[in-house]
């Protein structure tokens, strides 16, 4: 057990410590809370006076006429675009009509160009030359004139005269044969000439147009004039093309 001295002597160190802490102090400063204003009060509203009214109706009107403005300038600057626009158009339009009518004149141009050439062709192809075109007078039935048909060409027969002639388109053959018969005195020139033999004959006629193509392939021909009557004078218009045929033609065939 302890003694009671020790136990004294423990309540007076107790004693001691406690009267020696200061005592608890609280603060009771408050918060700082930040001021609030004060509210507004409500705004009523107040009717607008006439002059407010007309200054209000005034900038509509300014406003609305603005808009217009703008809208008839947009409108004139359309029709002005349009009006260019529809000018260039007709423009065009009479410019393409132009160029139309000179492309038809150019076509039929080149066409009528395209058919001289093509009739130069065939003249540079087939070329005609005038072989026989003195006039000549036959006195009487004993005469003749007498004229080659050359070889490789068409033969354009071509006279007229001023009283009546025969005409005999004839082989070299029947040229003797008739020769011979005027050499023997069976009969004149005229008769002799018709009767001997002969390829095509135009009796007693005053005018002869034919084209004769035998002899394209054969050099075995010739024409004679004759006549019934006297002093009669020809007129020969006679040519040649040149067209060579391919093969051997009338007697030479």
């Amino acid at each position: 057990m302890m003694a009671s001295t020790s136990m004294d002597e423990t309540m007076s160190e107790t004693e001691s410590a406690t009267e020696a802490l200061p005592a608890a102090e609280f603060d009771a400063t408050p918060w700082p809370v930040p001021s609030r204003p004060a509210p507004r009060p409500p705004r009523i509203s107040r009717p607008l006076g006439p002059r407010m009214w007309t200054a209000a109706l005034a900038g509509a009107l300014l406003f609305a006429a603005g808009g217009l403005a703008l809208l008839y300038l947009d409108d004139t600057t359309f029709q002005n675009t349009a009006n260019q626009v529809n000018s260039q158009n007709n423009a065009l339009r009479a410019q393409n009509k132009s160029l139309s009518t000179q492309l038809a004149t150019t076509q039929t141009n080149l066409t009528a160009t395209l058919g001289e050439l093509a009739t130069v062709k065939a003249e540079l192809e087939h070329p005609t030359l005038t072989i026989w075109n003195v006039p000549q007078v036959l006195k009487d039935s004993g005469w003749y004139l007498a004229g080659g048909i050359p070889d490789t060409f068409t033969y354009h027969l071509k006279a007229t005269s001023n009283g009546p002639m025969t005409v005999n388109i004839m082989t070299l053959k029947q040229w003797g044969k008739a020769v011979e018969c005027v050499d023997n005195g069976v009969a004149n020139t005229n008769y002799c000439m018709q009767h001997s033999g002969t390829e095509i004959t135009w009796p007693d006629v005053r005018s002869v147009d034919y084209d004769f193509h035998k002899a394209e392939g054969c050099a075995s021909y010739l024409t004679v004039f004759t006549t019934s009557g006297s002093n009669v004078t020809v007129t020969p218009n006679v040519s040649v093309s040149y067209n060579p045929a391919p093969t051997s033609t009338g007697d030479c065939a």
